[in-house]
């Protein structure tokens, strides 16, 4: 069954580049989100911490 479907996406002009697509969008993406968790403010992130335990 493998075989079936690696001959089928061999077959289709230009689909090497779908995994280089999904790579680069991936690596971005959690480039971008770790930035954003180090730059986020501290403050913030204390009041955020504190809902929870609020009792209003």
């Amino acid at each position: 069954m493998f075989e079936q479907i690696k001959h089928n996406m061999e077959t289709i002009a230009g689909v090497a580049i779908y995994p280089i697509l999904s790579l680069l969008i991936f690596f971005f993406f959690f480039v971008g989100l770790g930035l954003w968790v180090a730059f986020y403010k501290k403050d913030k992130i204390n009041e955020l911490s504190q809902i929870p335990l609020n009792d209003n």
